[in-house]
């Protein structure tokens, strides 16, 4: 079934239909999420936020995109939504903002694979880097899609993959060379 005709029958109330669409974007909606937000419960939450949004403004969708990148761009927008709410809140309540360092124990010694290591190294970044490294590299968008998603002209969407990449490297020189395992 497309996704034209998966959202018809969505539309019309057929909860297989509604099943479907679940369960063949809930793993690219949590992925989003995952990558911008780091506390499981929140996750969670947000995941859910999703597809309540989806649902209630299914009707409006036009198929000027892909069914996938309009409900990346809700989870986008809601998963920053919900940075912008906390930060906020952290700072109403005079909080200091969590810095993760590379060189602190935690996060040099407990990770044991390179994927791990890696993810890591990539939640060190600003936000904006972050969010287009992973669209681009993990989730495998192209360009109008990230703009799409994000909001973002595609110069700028282009500019912070160079940086992302180049922050990326500049965070793993100081481990070349050395045994990923014990990072």
């Amino acid at each position: 079934m497309n996704d034209q005709e998966l959202v018809n029958r969505v539309l019309t109330g057929d909860q297989h239909a509604t099943r479907v669409l679940i369960d063949q974007y809930q793993r690219l909606v949590v992925h989003t999420v995952a990558r911008l937000i780091d506390h499981d419960q929140d996750r969670e939450e947000l995941c859910q936020d999703v597809f309540i949004k989806v649902f209630q403004n299914l009707g409006n969708f036009k198929f000027d995109s892909k069914l996938s990148t309009w409900i990346v761009t809700i989870a986008y927008r809601l998963s920053i939504n919900f940075l912008k709410k906390q930060k906020k809140r952290k700072s109403e309540q005079d909080l200091d903002k969590v810095a993760f360092e590379l060189g602190t124990a935690d996060s040099s010694v407990e990770d044991r694979d390179f994927a791990r290591f890696i993810h890591r190294l990539i939640q060190q970044m600003p936000e904006q880097y972050r969010t287009v490294l992973t669209l681009y590299h993990l989730d495998g968008f192209a360009y109008p899609e990230i703009v799409e998603i994000t909001g973002m002209p595609e110069g700028t969407v282009k500019n912070y993959l160079f940086r992302a990449r180049k922050k990326l490297k500049e965070l793993s020189e100081p481990f070349v060379g050395t045994e990923i395992h014990n990072i």
